[in-house]
């Protein structure tokens, strides 16, 4: 495991910051109403890389110009290395302390999305939460449908929807139609839910099958991810084709994208198989991060509870195989492309990564400090993902990804 770096930014030297030199992750920020601009974290600070390449500073033909990391992730690996190693040793000990003058403070900047969301996959990776939620509706010895452990099993959702952390999320309409129902009723949904993901960013291109170490490499780096969930009309709708209205009001990422170099040295495996994989998915090594997830609860004019905890290794299938999957049909897929983990989901009750699982369908509700009970989201709770992967003195963290429900509109 590596140690912290140090840099000439006191705030980046803390044991408890998300964003340690060794971080250095890539968000879209504006100032006074300004454009959005390409930013790094350091500390309690953004770096205005946009600025210093106008510059001359940095030199990449304009990529950071654009006001998102887009057009930057498709220059490929080499750029994304050139980028890391300058600002390391620009921001190190010893560095150059002229860059101050391209500071901003994080409390000043408003986030906006870091890059554009070409497409959308949301995958159902994780066997605790597919065992949990199987169970609830076809009982334990049904749980996991037969292709299961077999396929990273997915469906495509909506791109549109992608909003940066922070924005406020309407709860939606549709149809519902409950168990002793004659007939569906159109109206607001009545559980709705969270799903804690994490997203991985595809930052280069493939237009063929590629294998998973290709894959890997592919992928630019992470974000947090909480895909809001209608369960009551995900129910009446999802057969035969699965997911669709139930999972397109929003999707809420973190405004930080962490790349994948930053993450390196947090590799670990992804669990023993129940049986054999396909060749086409086998893993060159371990392709999982040790990324401890939690999830806040806030009630309006209220104070946050953590209601669950959990960690990216409980995956049972990694980003690199479920984008390796994806292609193979010959799906192109593009510099941009987002894929949801699904939700994660560990062992225990306080590690279930939705509140569907964590009430048992609304058969056990959550009981907060304050007395009252959450099966189900209630209008104006704000929800809370956070992350870190965490070294012996350091942490690179994700920073977190919010969201607040709003009521349904009239």
């Amino acid at each position: 495991m590596t140690r912290r770096l140090t840099s000439w930014i006191d705030s980046a030297n803390t044991a408890d910051t998300d964003f340690p030199l060794n971080n250095l992750p890539c968000g879209a920020f504006s100032t006074d109403d300004g454009p959005a601009r390409c930013g790094v974290a350091i500390g309690d600070r953004i770096l205005d890389v946009a600025t210093l390449e106008e510059t001359g500073a940095l030199a990449f033909g304009g990529a950071l110009q654009t006001g998102n990391w887009t057009r930057f992730m498709g220059l490929g690996p080499a750029a994304w290395d050139a980028l890391r190693s300058t600002l390391t040793t620009a921001l190190g000990e010893g560095g150059d302390t002229a860059l101050a003058a391209h500071l901003v403070p994080q409390a000043a900047a408003r986030m906006h999305l870091p890059f554009r969301v070409s497409e959308f996959t949301d995958f159902y990776a994780s066997r605790h939460h597919a065992t949990n939620v199987g169970t609830m509706f076809r009982g334990a010895e049904n749980a996991l449908p037969p292709n299961w452990l077999h396929i990273p099993i997915g469906y495509n959702g909506r791109a549109s929807s992608v909003v940066v952390s922070g924005t406020d999320i309407i709860r939606p309409h549709g149809q519902l139609k409950g168990p002793n129902d004659d007939a569906p009723r159109f109206g607001p949904s009545q559980r709705f839910d969270i799903e804690l993901e994490l997203g991985a960013i595809v930052g280069q291109p493939s237009n063929r099958p590629i294998s998973v170490a290709e894959a890997d490499a592919n992928i630019f780096g992470y974000v947090l991810l909480n895909d809001w969930s209608a369960r009551d009309i995900q129910a009446w709708e999802y057969q035969p084709l699965g997911p669709f209205q139930a999972k397109a009001t929003a999707t809420s990422i973190s405004p930080w994208i962490v790349t994948a170099a930053a993450l390196q040295p947090f590799r670990t495996s992804t669990p023993e198989r129940a049986v054999p994989l396909l060749d086409y998915l086998a893993e060159p090594g371990p392709m999982l991060y040790d990324i401890h997830l939690a999830v806040g609860l806030t009630p309006q004019n209220g104070t946050e509870t953590i209601i669950a905890r959990t960690n990216y290794s409980e995956m049972y299938y990694s980003s690199a195989q479920q984008l390796a999957h994806h292609t193979t049909s010959g799906c192109p897929m593009r510099v941009g492309d987002l894929l949801g983990s699904g939700t994660i989901s560990g062992p225990d009750r306080d590690n279930r990564g939705s509140l569907l699982e964590l009430s048992w369908g609304g058969k056990e509700p959550l009981t907060l400090p304050d007395g009252t009970t959450r099966s189900f989201i209630e209008d104006g709770d704000t929800l809370t993902l956070y992350g870190h992967a965490q070294a012996p003195d350091h942490r690179i963290g994700f920073g977190s990804c919010t969201g607040r429900i709003l009521p349904a509109r009239s």
